[in-house]
Order: C-alpha cells, then sequence, then structure tokens
C-alpha cells in the first residue's frame, strides 16, 4: 500500500480541520510578504481577466487520468498551482513550465511513497487526487490536507459521492486512506451540490467502462472545465451546465493533448469590486459572464450603473465572455439578505466581495454566508478600516453602509475570498495601510500587484 507514514489514529471517518496558511515558502520570496497600499485613488483603464484557479487545479488532478502528454495552456502561476505542481513532481510525474502554458507526463509508474507530504497539507485540492488515483491503485493514502481557515470542512460528500463507485475513505489523523476491492460504474447522489466532490465523480466515472450517471451535481464554472477536458480526452459527458451529468468511461486514455484554462469568475468580480469601492470607472475584459449574471444583478438593483458588451467564447470552447464596464455609482442596500447557493446562483466564492460593498451602499445590508462556518467572523476585519459591522452568528452579518474607509496595518486572514476584501477596502481608504503575509492571496491571484499598478493603484510589496 502507498503510504507515507504508518496508518493509526483513526480520528473520525470524515473530520477535516483545515490548517492556517502561514510559514510557507512565497512566490518569488522567501519568508513574509506584505503588500503596502496607498488607498484612495481612482482606478482607470482596462483589465483582463486571468485565467481560472479552480479550473487550473481540477484539470492538474484530472490530468492523472492520461497517460498520454497533457499540455495545459493559460495555467496561473499562483501558490495553489505551485503546491499542486510540486506535489505531481514528487510522485514521479514530469511537470514543465513552458511560459504560461504546463506540459504534463506521466511516469510508467507513479510512486506515492514519496508524495511532497508538506506541499499536500497546503491545498484542500489534493483532495481531487482521489478521483483519478483510485484507477492506479486500490489502496493507497494522501495527506490530509489544509488550505484556507474556514473551520470544520467536511469530506462526507467525497466519501458519499465515491462510496457508489466501491470506494471507501477513512480520515486518520493526518491522512485520508483511501481503498477499493474494485470499482464499477453507478449512479451516485450528492447531498450538495459540491464543485470539488462533482469534479470527483467524474474522475472516478471518466475510466470506467459502462454508464455512470451524478445527480445533484454542481454545474460550476470549475465543474464545467474539467466536463471539457474529459470531452478532449475522449470522453462522453452529457448534461454539462446541469444537475445531472452521464458520463460513457474510457477505460484506456492516452492521447497527446492540449486544453486552454478558461477565466476565472472571481477574479472578475475582484476588479468588478475594486472599481465600485474606489468609485471608479474601469473595464474588465473577458469575464465569464454566465458564472456573474447574479452577482451583477443584485449590484444594478444596489444601483450600479454598468454594460457588458459581448466578448465571444474562451478557448475552451465552452466559456462565454463579456467585457463589463463598471461606472462610479451611488449605491443603496440591497433590500434582501445577499446570500450565496450552488450555480446557477450567487457564486459562493463571489459573496465576501458584497462586504466591502455593503460599506459604500446607503443603508445596512445583511449578508448571510451559510456555506462556510465562521468566515463571516473575518469580515469584522473592516472594522479596522472604518466598517462599522454587527456579527449575528458566525454566518450572518450587518454591514452599515455610506463608510469612509481609513488605512490601518493588518495582518492577512488565512483565507483567499476574506483577504481579498481587505485589500480592495485598504485601495478606498484614504492613507497609507499594509496588509502582512499575503500568501492566502497569492494562492488565488496572480501577479495582482503589478495588474493594480496598470490600473492606477498605489500599492507596493514590502
Amino acid at each position: 500500500m502507498p503510504s507515507f507514514g504508518k496508518k493509526k489514529d483513526i480520528v473520525s471517518i470524515v473530520s477535516l480541520s483545515a490548517l492556517e496558511c502561514k510559514d510557507v515558502r512565497i512566490l518569488r520570496m522567501q519568508g513574509e510578504m506584505n503588500f503596502v497600499v496607498e488607498g484612495g485613488k481612482k482606478l482607470s483603464g482596462r483589465v483582463e481577466t486571468s485565467r481560472s484557479k479552480n479550473g487550473a487545479v481540477a484539470l492538474l488532478a484530472a490530468s492523472l487520468l492520461n497517460r498520454g502528454k497533457t499540455t495545459l495552456h493559460h495555467v496561473p502561476k499562483i501558490e495553489e498551482v505551485h503546491r499542486l505542481i510540486e506535489v505531481l513532481r514528487s510522485i514521479g510525474v514530469r511537470v514543465t513550465w513552458r511560459g504560461t502554458s504546463v506540459v504534463i507526463q506521466p511516469p510508467e509508474k507513479i510512486n506515492l511513497n514519496t508524495i511532497d507530504r508538506v506541499a499536500a497539507t497546503k491545498t484542500r485540492s489534493i483532495l481531487m487526487f482521489i478521483g483519478s488515483l483510485i484507477h492506479l491503485f486500490n489502496d493507497f493514502e494522501l495527506p490530509q490536507s489544509g488550505g484556507c481557515t474556514l473551520g470544520l470542512r467536511s469530506v462526507r460528500q467525497h466519501l458519499w459521492v465515491l462510496e457508489r463507485f466501491g470506494v471507501t475513505i477513512d480520515t486518520l489523523t493526518d491522512r485520508y486512506h483511501i481503498h477499493h476491492a474494485g470499482l464499477a460504474s453507478a449512479t451516485t447522489i450528492l447531498y450538495e451540490a459540491s464543485d470539488t466532490a462533482t469534479e470527483n465523480a467524474l474522475l472516478a466515472a471518466a475510466k470506467l467502462p459502462g454508464t455512470s450517471v451524478i445527480k445533484y451535481a454542481s454545474a460550476n464554472y470549475q465543474v464545467q472545465e474539467v466536463c471539457g477536458f474529459l470531452a478532449a480526452l475522449g470522453i462522453r459527458v452529457d448534461g454539462v451546465g446541469t444537475s445531472t451529468l452521464t458520463v460513457t468511461g474510457v477505460t484506456d486514455i492516452r492521447h497527446d493533448i492540449e486544453y486552454a484554462v478558461a477565466e476565472d469568475p472571481t477574479d472578475a468580480m475582484f476588479f468588478i469590486t475594486a472599481a465600485i469601492a474606489t468609485k471608479s470607472a474601469l473595464t474588465i475584459t473577458k469575464a465569464p459572464i454566465e458564472f456573474l449574471e447574479v452577482e451583477l444583478f443584485v449590484l444594478k438593483k444596489m444601483g450600479l450603473r454598468f454594460t457588458v458588451t459581448d466578448a465571444g467564447i474562451s478557448e475552451n470552447g465552452i466559456t462565454k465572455l463579456a467585457d463589463i464596464r463598471i461606472e462610479p455609482s451611488e449605491l443603496v442596500a440591497f433590500p434582501e439578505k445577499i446570500h450565496a447557493r450552488p450555480y446557477p446562483a450567487l457564486n459562493i466564492d463571489n459573496l465576501p466581495f458584497f462586504a466591502v460593498i455593503a460599506t459604500q451602499a446607503k443603508g445596512t445590508t445583511l449578508i448571510h454566508d451559510w456555506s462556510y462556518e465562521k468566515r463571516a467572523i473575518y469580515y469584522t476585519e473592516l472594522d479596522r478600516l472604518g466598517a462599522i459591522t454587527n456579527l449575528h452568528d458566525p454566518h450572518r452579518i450587518s454591514i452599515e453602509g455610506q463608510r469612509e474607509l481609513k488605512a490601518a496595518e493588518i495582518i492577512c486572514p488565512p483565507a483567499l475570498r476574506p483577504a481579498t476584501i481587505i485589500l480592495v477596502a485598504m485601495l478606498a481608504a484614504k492613507g497609507r495601510s499594509t496588509l502582512r503575509n499575503v500568501y492566502s492571496i497569492n494562492r488565488g491571484y496572480e501577479d495582482i500587484v503589478t495588474r493594480l499598478q496598470k490600473l492606477g493603484a498605489s500599492i507596493e510589496v514590502a
């Protein structure tokens, strides 16, 4: 059995405690990276939407299905991607950067005994390796995943969706034990429309003979990305963009393929929010519009003035793109609570941006962040920048609007989305702010400082 440690101390079958994003290697630097922001400056110009973090990490996991060479184009050079590439290299996969493309060549035999445990524990995306690796091993272990600190995050979804294919997952003290006595196509049901659990189910079904059905699946952008990649491998997936996916598996996949990562809706939302917070006119180009429509609906009801212009289809041949022009606007609080749901709805990863938007809207905005335990608590950090928040419980927070934000020095929250809203608020806050230890932002956003500088922001790395 491939393993990196002794099997002992079974804690629970399905529980997971996330790790803080601290004391890790920073992209292009060692030690702590800080952002220094002179806020209160108008932004202007055009910014192109970056390629998808969640799509890229899912495709890296999916590449293990292919015994041929996989070339992924437009891969974001972010910490989450670097950690997974470190994991791939440690188990014998040859991974080469060619500009913004990644070339992946599998070995004759993968060696899980040499896995880079440190890299694996820095990202929850390691869970998606399960769906691919079950086709290579019937008994193996993976380090327990980390990523952002967002309370207790269960792996039950992955357990339940994979068990219908014959897979068992045990959660040990610091690792997962995955085993099966043989795999078979099946119909499986998701308790919730989890993105990563849906992706694991797709990867599990991809190489099984016959037809598998995934019911109540996520239809989110990263799931559609995986479906597009599987189609490039010759695997038929019906129902893309719906809650029922039907997969016709292919047992032997050996193709030299190329695939382009699509644009990231959360990256587009970052710059939409930055424009709103700084009361700037800004154009976000090549935004994946179908995954931003509910967000824009809410913003329109809040008084935001914007225009949307068709920009064609992404290089993956799936994702519809648009250019979004944001105009300075006087906002009012949304009359209903703002909350996220599985797609099609307001994106769970975009919900935190409404916390900083709410500080600029007349009235009081209620945000219900039900999906992650305690994530709403991080929104109270905005108080240090002059916001007024009222935390009702770990999931609900009211934010008073029309606040003039002020500069502050803040340690970056150990969670990606709460960290980015602090950065956006600092762009709006007059004076000199410092955001310390920004690894959690570097996990999901590539070269964010340079991109903001080109728009007129005064921000430096320190």
